[in-house]
């Protein structure tokens, strides 16, 4: 993919401030008051001053009526200040609520070759970390930029005012700052990109081990996980160096030249007092405003580092975004009820890889209400035939049809709607045990879901858990068969016309398994089912048996059919019953 330039990335983020404009208009105007009560507080101190000419000769009602204004535009800039800042928050989380929900909709509707390649935890670093680390460069930027800008343009307007002569010193020294700003910035972003890349990198590293802690605990590989993650440590501490020292020499380098500024206006000055030039009220204000003028210089060159930090995070997040998606539906896509089950593949040839073919020609016809087995090793195309069937993948040739309909033809919704899926890798979300069962049954009855749990074998568990059918899942309450049980409901609830069922009682013990198949052969009753399994004793009642190989059917048939061509089904099937007498 492109890399994407840094103007690129804010006028993306500028769409998504576009919807908030209201509080982006509220913000610079508030930020408006708010500097002009600010900058009038150093003219009314400087009059002040005037007020106080000699010892005994102070005009106390002059005085007075000023400190009252001061008092007044104090007060007016605390109030717009409040303000400002509740409208840049809710400018700011708005657009960051956004875009993780956006990024949310994108995963929901990414071709499954993404998530295949890219880990969880760099997903999920995008979506949480990034998008904090954009969130509060986005503050900062809203709260201190606007402010920052207005400052210095009032103050040099405020300065004019006073004594041109003195404003062209300010003038002539500050611009030092930008140049400053803008190396270091520079420097600093592609420091504070590569950071975000390796944090990402690191989550997805933790993700991956803390999932797999019993198989690393298992094979005692404790220290070579900790020494990678070392090196990936050790790598993200460089970056983050090399990123906050290039950083940290902003703050320092302006104010250097705000010195500079400061003192220069104070020796001019001086002499502009020795010739009755100003007035020592107005050089006590000039003064105030040259500081104000050059302070705003030091944030915003603070403001501009952590801006890159933010821009580098939200550019991780839109090359999520902009990822695309699957492949559209066509515009004549049908959306059928349900099916007769009658699938028919028709020379099909498939690649996870390009140039890596993984099916090549196959050809099956099955007709409705069948019990199609797919057995053969692993590598075979097993578990690929299910994804293409259910248009995880799209085939690159060839053509799957759907009694009569080419699956292409057919909307995603309608194909998925009308298949019940039981995978060898169980998925249940952090929710109770009902909603986990009527995952796929909108407003399913109590009565509904325990009848589902008794076929499936799974209501005796569950009526002994400690809330029944209102405990809440986790990793730890339940053992692995206790969670294929569950998933087993879920489908036995939704009643598909079509099954899909890989490798689904892998985790079950075999006494249960066989209540389990008793309960799938009802199920499967007169619907079209597809069933993949290592263990043959649970298909030898299937219609037609597929022996896959290399992405191809090498023999076809029914149990004794195959059994007695003595081939590789037999020598497959014999090798799991061979007995020994001795």
């Amino acid at each position: 993919m492109r890399q994407t330039t840094q103007w690129e990335t804010i006028r993306k983020v500028l769409r998504y401030i576009r919807r908030y404009r209201i509080y982006f208009v509220a913000s610079i105007l508030l930020a408006s008051v708010n500097v002009f009560g600010t900058l009038m507080i150093p003219k009314l101190v400087g009059e002040a001053v005037d007020q106080m000419l000699d010892t005994g000769q102070v005009f106390y009602e002059g005085l007075f009526a000023i400190l009252w204004q001061i008092a007044l535009f104090t007060a007016m800039a605390a109030i717009a200040q409040w303000f400002m800042n509740l409208s840049n928050n809710k400018m700011t989380y708005s657009v960051v609520r956004d875009l993780r929900r956006d990024a949310l909709e994108k995963i929901e509707t990414l071709p499954l070759s993404y998530l295949d390649i890219h880990p969880a935890g760099e997903i999920e670093s995008r979506i949480i970390a990034d998008a904090d680390q954009f969130a509060d460069g986005l503050l900062m930027g809203f709260t201190q930029l606007f402010t920052g800008v207005m400052t210095i343009l009032g103050t040099l307007i405020f300065m004019l005012s006073v004594n041109v002569t003195l404003t062209l010193v300010v003038v002539v020294v500050t611009p030092v700052s930008f140049v400053m700003a803008s190396f270091v910035a520079k420097k600093s972003y592609h420091f504070f990109k590569q950071q975000s890349e390796i944090r990402g990198d690191q989550t997805a590293y933790m993700n991956e081990m803390i999932e797999g802690t019993r198989v690393v605990t298992a094979f005692q590989q404790q220290e070579k996980v900790i020494e990678d993650f070392s090196v990936i440590n050790k790598n993200l501490t460089d970056v983050s160096l090399k990123a906050i020292f290039f950083s940290s020499i902003t703050n320092p380098a302006t104010r250097f030249v705000n010195s500079i500024v400061y003192t220069s206006v104070g020796v001019f000055g001086a002499f502009f007092v020795i010739s009755g030039g100003v007035t020592v009220g107005q050089l006590s204000a000039f003064l105030s405003y040259a500081n104000q003028y050059t302070k705003p210089f030091n944030e915003i060159s603070g403001v501009i580092t952590e801006l890159q930090n933010a821009i580098a995070c939200a550019n991780r997040v839109f090359e999520l975004l902009e990822q695309p998606s699957e492949s559209p539906e066509r515009d004549d896509a049908v959306s059928p009820e349900s099916f007769d089950g009658a699938v028919e593949f028709n020379h099909v040839d498939f690649s996870y890889v390009k140039g890596q073919p993984l099916i090549e020609d196959f050809s099956l016809d099955v007709k409705p209400g069948q019990r199609v087995a797919i057995v053969g090793p692993t590598g075979s195309g097993k578990t690929t035939l299910i994804n293409l069937l259910m248009r995880f993948y799209d085939a690159n040739q060839g053509a799957i049809l759907i009694d009569g309909q080419n699956i292409y033809d057919v909307s995603r919704k309608s194909i998925r709607k009308n298949f019940g899926m039981v995978l060898q890798d169980t998925w249940l979300k952090n929710a109770s045990i009902r909603d986990n069962i009527a995952f796929g049954v909108e407003n399913a009855s109590d009565e509904e879901i325990i009848e589902a749990a008794k076929e499936a074998h799974s209501w005796e568990f569950i009526r002994r858990m400690p809330e029944g059918l209102d405990t809440i899942v986790t990793d730890d309450s339940l053992s692995q068969g206790q969670k294929q049980l569950l998933c087993i409901t879920r489908v036995l609830l939704s009643k598909p016309n079509m099954l899909i069922l890989d490798e689904a009682t892998s985790s079950i013990d075999t006494r249960t398994e066989l209540e389990i198949q008793a309960a799938f052969n009802n199920l499967m009753r007169g619907r079209t089912s597809f069933v993949v399994a290592h263990r043959l004793s649970t298909i030898r009642n299937a219609d037609q048996i597929i022996v896959m190989n290399a992405g191809k059917i090498i023999e076809q048939g029914n149990h004794d059919t195959l059994m007695a061509q003595n081939g590789f089904y037999s020598q497959l099937y014999s090798s799991q019953f061979v007995t020994t007498n001795e």
